[in-house]
């Protein structure tokens, strides 16, 4: 089973059809696992565990939804990872998807599986046809959750082609597309000078919605100057910007692009590893 079904399970298990009965506090309960809102330095959470119970210490945040996420991903912790205990430093999913941290990646599935699981969550955002931050923003309150782990589930559930990314100034810190977008469309790595992203990050601009942009803005393929895209962006942690591209349905169809960034894809989609040095 997978992380995300286990975390899913939980929720089919107690009869919860309904985003406002996800009460994270008594899921966590029903697992034997206490949670504690208690100050702490140095970490955002922590799980300690003994026999078949644990304590799930969170740092107050003040914001509900970053909190509601930190005992789900402990939560995580104790379900898939039983037998370790936990510091983690933080109680948002950016961090750790920028990170190589497997554990932290899985607790952060578990999390949002979770709190947003397949069945609840996707009817109520496939009525949206193109979600904006405002509409996921609304969906967000539905459920309790953070803007972040609301956007990341929207790309989970593969319903449209969208890519949510991460910018600062500097450059990406991490994106994520959702299944159906071809591995051959590669995001820039610094921002383009015509983005809206660039315009909020570097003068305060604020993207009021979805907007069309040419797609080479955003991608390094050559033949991008072809396909438009739809953004927006918004501010979020840390000095950075939390982005939402729409590819058009003609870039889902576009075959094979073998000059672009490191070549690390074939025409089928597949990983191609470095060729290893022939010893003589």
């Amino acid at each position: 089973m997978s992380v995300g079904a286990r975390a899913e399970a939980l929720i089919i298990d107690l009869g919860i059809t309904s985003p406002k009965d996800i009460d994270v506090e008594a899921i966590a309960f029903d697992s034997n696992v206490k949670v504690v809102y208690e100050t702490m330095t140095g970490c955002e959470a922590m799980l300690v565990g003994y026999c078949d119970r644990a304590i799930a210490t969170i740092n107050p945040s003040g914001v509900r939804g970053r909190e509601r996420f930190s005992v789900a991903h402990e939560l995580g912790h104790w379900h898939l990872h039983r037998g370790r205990s936990f510091q983690c430093r933080v109680d948002d999913p950016s961090a750790n998807l920028s990170s190589n941290r497997a554990h932290e990646k899985e607790a952060d599935t578990f999390a949002a599986h979770l709190l947003l699981p397949t069945f609840i969550f996707k009817p109520e955002i496939a009525q949206f046809k193109h979600p904006t931050f405002q509409q996921l923003t609304q969906v967000a309150g539905a459920f309790e959750t953070s803007i972040m782990a609301t956007a990341l589930r929207l790309v989970g559930i593969n319903i449209v082609p969208v890519i949510v990314a991460c910018y600062n100034k500097d450059g990406k810190r991490w994106s994520l597309p959702s299944a159906d977008i071809p591995n051959r469309w590669f995001l820039k790595e610094k921002l383009d000078e015509d983005t809206f992203t660039y315009d909020l990050l570097n003068s305060g601009k604020q993207c009021s919605g979805l907007s069309k942009q040419p797609a080479e803005t955003w991608f390094e393929n050559s033949d991008a100057e072809k396909y438009e895209v739809r953004e927006q962006c918004i501010s979020s942690l840390g000095d950075t910007a939390l982005v939402l591209l729409y590819l058009e349905p003609d870039m889902l169809e576009a075959g094979f692009d073998p000059n672009v960034a490191t070549r690390r894809y074939n025409e089928h989609g597949s990983y191609i590893p470095k060729r290893a040095t022939l010893r003589r």
